[in-house]
C-alpha cells in the first residue's frame, strides 16, 4: 500500500453531482456553470437541481420554495436549547449542536421513503438559517427575530439579523454567494457527510457532522481569517513587507491556495464582482483595496507555484458590507453547503457501502505484557 496523506487524488466514490477542472478554472453543478447558475437561479433552485438531479419545473420549484418558507420556525425548545449556551460559544458549535438535535425532533429513520427524504431536505434547508440567527440574537440577549413569511429565502436570513427587510441588490448578492458555496465536490465536509451517511444514521447527524468539520480554519473558517489578516496589513503599502515576511516564515496566507485549482478559484472572480457591485452602492470597505493589493502582489510571487485566491479571500468582504458579524460567516456557508451536503446524502444511499478505509500501521510490533510492579 501507498499512503497518500488526506487522501490526495485518491478516488472514492463515484459521483455526479459537482465538476471541477482545476487547471482550467471550470466548476459546474449537474453540468452547469457556476457562472450561469449565479448569474440566472436563485438558492433554492439551485439546491433542487443539485439534490434532485435536474432543475425544477414551474411547478416543482413554485412547492419547494413554498414548503420551505412554511418550515422555517423551529421549536421552542430548541429556541430554550440555544438559550443554555454560552455567549461565548462559537456559532459553529451552537449549530453543530442544534442540527443534530432536530434528528431528536424528526427521529423517524425511513431512508427508503422519498417522502421522508423530501421533508428531511426541507427542514434542513429551512431552519439552518433560522438556529444560526437565533443564536445571533439570543447571544446578543435578545429574543429570536421570528422569520418573516412573505420574504424569499435570502432576504428572509437577513431579516432575522435585523428585523429590517434588506435592500434588493443586498439580498439578491447574498442569494448568489449562497450559489457559489452551495457544493464543491468531495471537500472535508462533504467527505464528512458521505462517511456518516454510509452507516445509515439520519440526516440530521449527516449535516450535524459535516457542520463539525466545516468549521475549521483550514476548511470553512478561513474567510474569517482573511479578514483578520487583511486588518492585520492594515494599507496597500504595507502588503508587500507584510507577505515578503509571511513567505519567509512559511506562514500560510490565508484566501490563497488550494487543492484542486491551480489558477484563480472561478467563486473568487465571481465574489471579486459582488463586491464591487455592493460597494459601488454602499460604499467600499477599507480593505478592499488592501485585498487587492495583496492579491496582485501575492500572484507575481506565489501564482508560478499554482497558488491563487480562493472562494474565500473576497468572501468575507462581501458579507462584512452585507452586515454579517465575522463569526457568522462560516455558519452562512453551512446554510448554503447544506445543500450539496444532502445531495451527497441522498447520492450515497443510492448505492451504499459503509466507508472503511485501512491504514499502514507504524506503532510498535508484538511485546509481552508486564505487570504493574515490574514496568
Amino acid at each position: 500500500m501507498v499512503l497518500k496523506p488526506g487522501l490526495e487524488g485518491v478516488p472514492v466514490t463515484n459521483s455526479g453531482i459537482c465538476e471541477i477542472n482545476g487547471t482550467e478554472g471550470r466548476l459546474s453543478y449537474r453540468g452547469y456553470p457556476i457562472s450561469e447558475l449565479a448569474q440566472k437561479s436563485s438558492f433554492l433552485e439551485t439546491a433542487f437541481l443539485l439534490i434532485w438531479g435536474e432543475l425544477p419545473t414551474e411547478n416543482e420549484l413554485e412547492k419547494f420554495e413554498k414548503d420551505v418558507q412554511m418550515h422555517r420556525r423551529v421549536s421552542f425548545r430548541i429556541r430554550d436549547m440555544l438559550k443554555c449556551f454560552p455567549e461565548s460559544g462559537h456559532p459553529m458549535d451552537a449549530l453543530q449542536a442544534s442540527a443534530a438535535s432536530l434528528g431528536l425532533f424528526y427521529s423517524r429513520r425511513a431512508i427508503d421513503d422519498p417522502k421522508y427524504i423530501y421533508d428531511a431536505v426541507v427542514r434542513l434547508i429551512a431552519k439552518i438559517p433560522t438556529m444560526v440567527a437565533a443564536f445571533e440574537q439570543i447571544r446578543k440577549g435578545d429574543d429570536p427575530i421570528q422569520p418573516q413569511d412573505d420574504l424569499p429565502y435570502s432576504s428572509n436570513f437577513l431579516y432575522m439579523l435585523t428585523e429590517r427587510e434588506p435592500n434588493p441588490l443586498a439580498a439578491r448578492v447574498f442569494d448568489r454567494c449562497l450559489i457559489l458555496h452551495a457544493e464543491h465536490s468531495l471537500n472535508a465536509s462533504t467527505f464528512s457527510a458521505r462517511v456518516t451517511a454510509s452507516t445509515l444514521t439520519d440526516p440530521y447527524a449527516v449535516v450535524a457532522s459535516a457542520v463539525g468539520t466545516l468549521a475549521g480554519p483550514l476548511h470553512g473558517g478561513a474567510n474569517e481569517d482573511v479578514i483578520a489578516m487583511l486588518e492585520e496589513i492594515g494599507r496597500p503599502d504595507e502588503v508587500s513587507s507584510f507577505l515578503n515576511d509571511a513567505i519567509a516564515k512559511k506562514r500560510k496566507i490565508m484566501g490563497f491556495g488550494h487543492r484542486e485549482y491551480r489558477v484563480k478559484d472561478p467563486r473568487a472572480t465571481i465574489l471579486q464582482a459582488f463586491a464591487e457591485e455592493l460597494f459601488s452602492e454602499f460604499g467600499k470597505d477599507e480593505m478592499y483595496e488592501v485585498a487587492k493589493a495583496l492579491e496582485e502582489e501575492a500572484i507575481s510571487k506565489l501564482g508560478p507555484k499554482g497558488i491563487f485566491p480562493n472562494v474565500d479571500f473576497y468572501s468575507g468582504l462581501v458579507y462584512r458590507k452585507l452586515g454579517i458579524p465575522r463569526d457568522l460567516f462560516t455558519p452562512v456557508f453551512a446554510i448554503s453547503r447544506v445543500a450539496g451536503w444532502l445531495a451527497h446524502w441522498r447520492e450515497q444511499l443510492g448505492a451504499n457501502r459503509i466507508f472503511r478505509p485501512s491504514q499502514i500501521y507504524e506503532g510498535a510490533k508484538m511485546r509481552n505484557w508486564k505487570p504493574l510492579e515490574s514496568r
